[in-house]
C-alpha cells in the first residue's frame, strides 16, 4: 500500500488570504465620504456662537463686570436672531437646530441673566435672592420646552408667553442703566421694586399671554401688521438716539402693549358674555 501525500499549501498563501481579509475588514469599516456641508452647519454656527457669549458673560458676571457681560447677552441676542434668518435662508431648519438653539437660549438668556441680576443686587436677600434670582432660568427652561413641545412648522405672529430672550433684554437693560436704577433701589429695602420685577418677568413666560413676534422687514408685513411696524420703526430710532434708556423704555412699552391687549381682550370677553347662558345652566341644575 502506498502512503497518501499530505498536502501542503503553495508559498505566500496564508500571507494573501490574510492581505485580502484585511482589504475586506478596512472596506467594511470605511464611512462614505462626505459629500458636502450640511445647510444646518450654517445656523448651527450661529446658535453656538450664541452659546459662547453666554458663557463668556458668566465669567465676566463672576469677575464683577456687569455692564461687559451686559453686552455679551446682547451680542448672543444678534446670534439667536442671526441663526434664524440663516435657517431661513439657507432652508435648514430642522429638529437638530431647534433643540440647539433651545439648549443654548437656556445659558445665554436664562442661566447667565439670573446670576447677573442675582450679583446686581438680589445676592444682598440671601435665600430669597438667590430663589427669585433663579426663577427667569427655570421659568425659561419651562418655556422652551413647551415651544417646542407645541411647535408645529410654521412661525406665529405672536408667541405664547414672554419670549425668553425679552426675559433677558428687560435684565440687562436694568444693568445697562446701572446709575438710573441705582437711584431707585439705593436701599435694602428698595430691592422689593427688582424682587417684584423679576417675579412678573418669570411668570409673564409661563403664561398663555399673547407677544408680538419680531417683524419681518416686508412692506407685506407693514401692510398686515401697521401697529407693530410703525413700533418697529420707532424703537430702532429710540436705540440709536437714546441706547440705554431708549433699550428700556422700548421694552417696558413691548410689554405694557402684550399686557394690555391681553387684559383688554378679557373685559371685551366678560362684556360679552350671554347672561342667558349661566341663567339657563342654573334652571337645568334646578330641574
Amino acid at each position: 500500500m502506498r502512503l497518501s501525500r499530505r498536502k501542503h499549501p503553495r508559498p505566500g498563501l496564508k500571507q494573501r488570504r490574510f492581505r485580502q481579509r484585511l482589504v475586506a475588514y478596512r472596506e467594511s469599516r470605511r464611512r462614505p465620504a462626505l459629500k458636502g456641508i450640511p445647510r444646518s452647519a450654517v445656523p448651527s454656527f450661529f446658535t453656538l456662537m450664541n452659546l459662547f457669549c453666554g458663557f463668556l458673560a458668566i465669567i465676566q458676571v463672576s469677575e464683577g463686570d456687569l455692564q461687559k457681560a451686559a453686552w455679551l447677552i446682547l451680542l448672543a441676542a444678534f446670534f439667536d436672531m442671526l441663526d434664524g434668518m440663516m435657517a431661513r435662508l439657507t432652508n435648514g431648519t430642522s429638529l437638530f437646530g431647534m433643540e440647539l438653539d433651545s439648549l443654548c437660549d437656556v445659558v445665554s438668556f436664562g442661566v447667565a441673566p439670573s446670576f447677573m441680576i442675582w450679583s446686581f443686587g438680589l445676592k444682598d436677600l440671601g435665600t430669597t435672592g438667590v430663589i427669585v434670582a433663579s426663577l427667569p432660568a427655570l421659568a425659561g427652561a419651562i418655556r422652551l420646552a413647551r415651544f417646542n413641545v407645541n411647535y408645529e412648522g410654521t412661525k406665529s405672529a405672536y408667541f405664547s408667553g414672554l419670549p425668553i430672550p425679552t426675559t433677558a433684554m428687560v435684565i440687562v437693560a436694568i444693568i445697562l442703566n446701572d446709575d438710573l436704577v441705582r437711584e431707585w433701589v439705593s436701599d435694602r429695602g428698595d430691592l422689593n421694586l427688582i424682587l417684584t420685577t423679576v417675579i412678573v418677568l418669570a411668570g409673564l413666560m409661563v403664561t398663555s399671554i399673547p407677544f408680538d413676534a419680531p417683524p419681518k422687514p416686508t412692506a407685506r408685513y407693514a401692510r398686515k401688521y401697521p401697529f407693530q411696524a410703525i413700533f418697529s420703526l420707532l424703537t430702532i430710532i429710540g436705540l440709536i438716539v437714546f441706547r440705554e434708556v431708549g433699550l428700556l423704555v422700548a421694552l417696558l412699552a413691548y410689554l405694557a402693549v402684550g399686557i394690555g391687549r391681553a387684559c383688554w381682550q378679557l373685559i371685551l370677553a366678560i362684556r360679552d358674555a350671554d347672561p342667558g347662558e349661566d341663567d339657563h345652566e342654573t334652571d337645568e341644575m334646578a330641574g
